[in-house]
């Protein structure tokens, strides 16, 4: 059930930040919206919505439960979580690579000398959708990754449907993707990630 329909009782002017005053507390409560890393806590939520997102539309996911808690575990670093009131309502997951090109490797491994980012899923929750989030959410990741000093761009495979919403997003298409899913193909796309943060590490100021 959700906090929402939970409260219907509750006037909007409940919901107003209390006044400041010395000597009192204030009440926790969680942030309206946030974004973090992920955690391998995390795991559940993420394939719950991972699953819905994909298996409707290709019929596999790209990362299975065991795969999304080996990834969080490994570089929970390159994962960025959406959530409202504490839910998840969006996530993206991300391991290094060390080669030009993805592979079948590139769909489990995580290389922590690689200098590419393998984003591996971008899912948003059912109730949340054709609201922005998922290109919202992809502009706050890479603007992330950006301070990562080892990162120099970000690489994703997807189907041709889906070429038009990463090209807004600032993606490139590299031409067709040598990994295979069974029946799928996909297109491998690049986004340039080394920016103002790399150049200004490096130009001596």
């Amino acid at each position: 059930m959700s906090v929402i329909s939970a409260l219907p009782f509750l006037k909007p002017i409940h919901l107003r930040p209390p006044r400041s005053s010395p000597g009192r507390k204030r009440r926790h409560t969680l942030p309206a919206s946030e974004f973090r890393c992920l955690t391998p806590e995390d795991a559940i939520s993420v394939f719950e919505i991972e699953r819905e997102a994909f298996i409707s539309v290709s019929g596999d996911c790209p990362l299975h439960l065991d795969e999304i808690r080996h990834f969080l575990n490994l570089c929970p670093e390159l994962s960025l979580g959406w959530f409202e009131e504490g839910r998840l309502v969006a996530f993206i997951i991300g391991s290094l690579w060390d080669q030009e090109k993805l592979s079948q490797e590139a769909l489990t491994l995580h290389r922590p000398g690689g200098t590419t980012v393998h984003i591996h899923a971008l899912a948003v929750h059912r109730t949340f959708r054709q609201q922005g989030k998922g290109s919202i959410l992809m502009w706050r990741y890479l603007q992330y990754l950006r301070g990562l000093p080892c990162v120099r761009r970000a690489v994703l495979m997807c189907e041709d449907f889906l070429v038009p919403f990463y090209r807004k997003c600032g993606f490139k298409v590299q031409g067709p993707c040598a990994v295979t899913v069974g029946s799928l193909a996909f297109v491998e796309m690049q986004y340039p990630v080394c920016g103002h943060a790399f150049m200004r590490r490096n130009s001596g100021c």
